[in-house]
């Protein structure tokens, strides 16, 4: 509901920008006799909504203030020293003038409330996301979650459980090598063929998108996971030849490391750490 009047204020003050504006031009093209001071005044009145539209109408106002009592002295000099009779559109550009500036705080504060409700809503979707938008692979949040379950359910029926974690060995010069879009599409590529290489009862997740590195928790022992770990650097290689060499003239190695779940382990982000430290020694 607050969207929606955001929307609705945005809107009306747009719209009426138009029809001030409008009243502004027919205006001024209206009175050939005074079409030079009408343009400065126009001028004048655009260049206060422009400043008025980066700053607050606080400044707005300000200006408007010091308008009318200039125009307010000027329109006096004419009435009282030159003789000129006061007519009615003495007042217009005293009257107009703060409405334009009005109007622009109307839609600038509006525009800053839908900015205001887009990061907002970027923000509880980024917190509430458990998928990875480049591979629909899930994603660290998602992998917390599912850690907690499956250790808990490790340790209660003692089933071994093993989390495999996987980055692409010397990523960062590979990256340079190929286009934004040819990133993506690498990374969706280990992905698929990652899922290839597990059960459909274990399950993959993409623990960091920008340094891309992949988790794998197997339910199976650390000698288990050694199979799924020659299986994955077997598919690698054959990856390497088929796939790799015609779509991005690249070759590519994975580091690996695994770990399986005991009591030493506390939490799921101390599972990961655990995993990462057994990638150091495959060189």
């Amino acid at each position: 509901m607050r969207r929606y009047q955001s929307s609705l204020l945005s809107d009306a003050a747009f719209l009426l920008l138009f029809v001030v504006c409008f009243i502004h031009v027919v205006f001024t093209a209206g009175d050939p006799d005074r079409y030079l001071i009408n343009m400065i005044l126009l001028n004048i009145s655009f260049l206060i909504a422009v400043l008025t539209y980066f700053t607050s109408i606080t400044i707005g106002l300000i200006l408007n203030i010091v308008f009318i009592f200039g125009y307010g002295t000027y329109t006096i000099y004419q009435t009282v020293i030159v003789g000129e009779p006061l007519q009615s559109y003495h007042y217009y550009w005293l009257v107009m003038m703060p409405v334009l500036t009005v109007v622009i705080a109307l839609l600038t504060n509006a525009n800053r409330r839908l900015q205001q409700e887009k990061e907002q809503l970027q923000a509880k979707n980024a917190s509430l996301a458990t998928l990875d938008e480049r591979t629909n692979l899930k994603n660290t949040r998602s992998f917390q979650s599912d850690a907690a379950v499956f250790m808990a359910l490790s340790k209660r029926y003692q089933i071994p459980l093993t989390l495999v974690v996987m980055t692409v060995k010397h990523w960062d010069e590979l990256s340079r090598m190929v286009s934004e879009s040819q990133i993506t599409d690498m990374v969706y590529d280990i992905s698929r063929m990652s899922e290839t290489s597990i059960r459909m009862n274990d399950s993959l997740y993409m623990l960091n998108a920008d340094h891309p590195t992949w988790g794998l928790i197997l339910f199976t022992d650390e000698d288990g996971a050694k199979i799924v770990v020659q299986r994955l650097k077997e598919k690698v290689e054959s990856f390497n030849n088929i796939e790799f060499s015609n779509k991005y003239k690249l070759d590519m190695k994975l580091t690996i490391g695994a770990i399986q779940y005991s009591e030493e382990v506390e939490t799921p982000l101390d599972f990961i750490a655990k995993a990462r430290q057994k990638m150091e020694y495959d060189v």
